[in-house]
């Protein structure tokens, strides 16, 4: 599968202070939040073993702070995990948080970091639309970004953002996580939804 370029913004810092007032902030509760950026192009991966007749593939990439993002590709569709090690980020839920209708995921990702420690990923993902055809008989993309939370704790979905429905798409996927995952309970919390709905939320949620 043809991995799309992602239309996410350069690389650079959105910072903001949690806590009091200026001159009031404690040490202990003040946060600088902001965003880093790695690639999952395959030029930039480790490929596990040689693809399947059925399409399969595994790519092994690197991200922040020691973690590693693992991407898996079975019958058109695609998982990404995050972990220490491949065989950490095979076990969280998001290894196995797939999507109904074929999809592909975007070559970068960007990673929110408080103190500089990444606490959830956004992704851009891109699911076809077999109702939505284009002049060539194609199943059209909808494109979405989805937020997922980073350890400690368990890795997996936490908000999905409609690209199309929303003109502040990034905007609206960074205040999700940072709002949402740190303590999004996984297997417990349902994934959120978050500005409107558009059909690539629709596709993914059935």
């Amino acid at each position: 599968m043809k991995r799309v370029v992602p239309l996410l913004p350069a690389a650079g810092l959105a910072v903001a202070l949690l806590g009091a007032a200026p001159g009031q902030i404690s040490p202990a509760i003040a946060q600088t939040i902001g965003s880093a950026y790695t690639s999952t192009a395959p030029k930039d991966c480790r490929s596990i073993g040689k693809p399947d007749l059925q399409d399969s593939a595994t790519w092994v990439c690197p991200g922040k702070s020691g973690l590693v993002v693992l991407i898996n590709e079975g019958d058109l569709r695609e998982t990404v995990s995050v972990g220490t090690s491949r065989a950490a980020a095979e076990r969280e839920p998001a290894a196995r948080a797939g999507f109904g209708p074929f999809n592909s995921t975007t070559n970068t990702i960007e990673w929110r970091m408080a103190d500089g420690k990444p606490f959830a990923i956004i992704q851009r993902w891109q699911l076809a639309d077999i109702d939505d055809e284009d002049k060539r008989g194609r199943p059209t993309t909808k494109s979405m970004l989805v937020v997922t939370r980073l350890p400690p704790g368990a890795v997996c979905h936490v908000a999905y953002v409609d690209v199309k429905a929303n003109p502040n798409v990034n905007e609206l996927a960074r205040k999700a996580a940072d709002d949402f995952a740190r303590d999004f309970n996984c297997g417990k919390d349902a994934v959120k939804v978050i500005g409107e709905r558009g059909r690539a939320v629709e596709l993914a949620k059935r």
